[in-house]
């Protein structure tokens, strides 16, 4: 990716805590758009999730995140 750009940042509440959410434009080598949405959960620990439209990113962000935290929380039991 040549370039990011920063179009967007939300907030998302999963089970009580909130998480920011950073959204990116980026052009590729070849001209097309893509987008990127970055959550920071602690130092080192970061989600990236990518998309073709903004729209369908917000929207797997949504479906996603809390089944990526529920894992984090189970992986960290079961150590």
């Amino acid at each position: 990716m040549l370039s990011r750009k920063l179009v967007k940042t939300d907030r998302i509440e999963i089970e009580g805590r909130a998480y920011t959410v950073d959204y990116f434009e980026a052009r590729t080598e070849r001209g097309t758009q893509r987008y990127t949405s970055e959550t920071v959960l602690g130092p080192g620990d970061r989600i990236i999730v990518d998309g073709s439209s903004l729209r369908a990113l917000e929207w797997r962000v949504a479906r996603l995140m809390p089944a990526t935290l529920y894992s984090r929380k189970l992986a960290r039991a079961a150590a």
